[in-house]
């Protein structure tokens, strides 16, 4: 004979879900659960287009229900992104544009009894079972009204101190087992403690490799005007100085298990470019990674991409732009904000503003590009092409977008590649008046605490500048993972 729990006070869902090269799957619910890409939630997809925590589906106001817990990829349903789903009867949407299939039904019969969980029913108190109880009673709890005789009374003194034994061992077993919680718990404590400190300690290396970076940027520009011997001497011990640094750094991050965790390949790109522009990836927020995620979006929707780097490919831009920057001590990846400046066209002419029109790849102003040798040409006051303006000459234009973005570099901005974005963008004046106002260290003048501080003072215009070349140089490690049908443009630099 079987029977059933008692059976929920919701309805029973059917879901089926769809994966590329896979069988769907069917999963049954009755109560609340979370969709998501980690194993902390009750169904777990693992997907690059689903989020860690993508929706969570519950029953309400006589219906199931489907909710986008604000994830990166979104709910989409007949092409349209959806924040909230009513479950009816079958519905059919994505988890992400292009993410796996999710098709769920609301209660039927044949659902709720593949849902309802079979156990074996108590047998009723009768016959055999009934006579052990009557037994149980008269010979060893005496709780009947009974007389006792003196082989009863033994037996009742046996079964007292069998009973006494076996509470003895089960209070023995508990202790055992809260002595051993406790020795888990502190342990995780201990454990808890030691990576923070180990955070705190990876993250002041960090920043003190920042501020040897600012060290040997200066030392690089007083080397230039002088061309010392000892100048040069210098900068090699500093550069000494620094690759150890790195190395026990990495050595810090490899026993923090940072990118062992459970990060998708798209995040751990985001993480490790944030290093590349001088950010410290153990202080990234999640905000920053989400984001990113949304920029990468914007880049996958148009063809302006793939426009662009076939322009930079087909002419040799991306050599010659990377070899520069490297040349100086700077991130290659800088490539990416002569994409966002122009798309590598080095004809363009940009908006007209106060100081006049800004020309070239670079995109300079007349003043700018001067004090970095480019000549303005006679068209200068003319949105046009100018054969005699420097600025359209892509090679000068960037041994001078080099030199200017190593002094910025070496600045206030302290060696901060996304706040010489920012100060190339709205003028490196207005950016060094806010971070003049913040602590002289760089882990307290970061790009996320400026913007922090300051994001009610920032243009939109300079934080999308930002986020665009930023997510455009992580595309850039790793094309075809976002969808792009070619190799990383500076994977010649491996070869290096």
């Amino acid at each position: 004979m079987s029977g059933s729990y008692p059976p929920s006070p919701n309805p029973a869902i059917r879901v089926r879900v769809g994966l590329p090269n896979a069988a769907p799957r069917d999963y049954y619910f009755t109560t609340t659960f979370r969709i998501g890409r980690v194993a902390e939630c009750e169904l777990c997809i693992e997907d690059p287009h689903v989020s860690r925590q993508h929706a969570t589906v519950g029953f309400g106001n006589g219906q199931w229900w489907v909710q986008d817990l604000n994830s990166a990829n979104g709910i989409w349903m007949d092409g349209q992104r959806v924040q909230t789903i009513a479950i009816s009867q079958t519905v059919t949407f994505r988890l992400g544009v292009e993410g796996p299939w999710v098709m769920m039904q609301a209660d039927t019969p044949s659902i709720q009894a593949k849902a309802a969980v079979q156990v074996p029913a108590q047998q009723p108190i009768g016959g055999e079972t009934r006579m052990i109880a009557s037994y149980t009673e008269k010979y060893l709890t005496g709780k009947t009204d009974t007389p006792a005789g003196e082989r009863t009374m033994m037996i009742r003194k046996a079964f007292t101190r069998v009973q006494k034994k076996q509470k003895r061992k089960h209070w023995i077993v508990v202790g055992a087992l809260v002595v051993l919680l406790a020795g888990v718990g502190g342990f995780a404590w201990y454990r808890d403690q030691q990576v923070r400190k180990q955070t705190a300690m990876a993250q002041e290396l960090f920043y003190s490799m920042k501020s040897l970076d600012v060290d040997i940027a200066n030392v690089e520009r007083l080397v230039a005007d002088s061309s010392g011997p000892q100048g040069v001497e210098q900068i090699r011990k500093f550069r000494e100085r620094r690759t150890q640094m790195e190395n026990q750094y990495d050595k810090f991050l490899s026993g923090l298990k940072l990118y062992d965790k459970q990060l998708s390949e798209e995040e751990r790109l985001i993480l490790r470019m944030a290093r590349v522009f001088g950010e410290c990836e153990l202080a990234a927020p999640p905000e920053f990674i989400t984001e990113v995620k949304s920029y990468i979006g914007k880049w996958q929707s148009s063809p302006r991409y793939k426009t662009a780097i076939e322009r930079a490919l087909s002419n040799g831009y991306h050599v010659r732009i990377s070899k520069e920057f490297l040349d100086r001590g700077l991130p290659p990846q800088f490539f990416y904000l002569a994409m966002q400046e122009s798309n590598f066209e080095p004809l363009i002419s940009g908006p007209m503003t106060y100081k006049g029109y800004a020309k070239g790849m670079w995109q300079f102003i007349p003043e700018t590009g001067e004090k970095y040798g480019l000549k303005t040409g006679p068209l200068f006051e003319m949105p046009r092409p100018d054969p005699g303006d420097d600025r359209h000459n892509w090679e000068k234009a960037t041994v001078a977008a080099s030199k200017y973005i190593k002094d910025i570099y070496s600045t206030d901005a302290q060696a901060s590649g996304l706040l010489v974005m920012a100060s190339y963008n709205w003028g490196e004046h207005r950016v060094i008046k806010l971070l003049q106002t913040m602590p002289a260290n760089p882990k307290e003048r970061n790009f996320w605490q400026v913007l922090t501080k300051y994001r009610d003072k920032w243009p939109n215009e300079t934080y999308d500048y930002v986020y665009y070349i930023f997510s455009a140089a992580v595309i850039g490690e790793n094309p075809r993972l976002f969808g792009f049908q070619f190799d990383n443009p500076l994977s010649h630099l491996e070869k290096r």
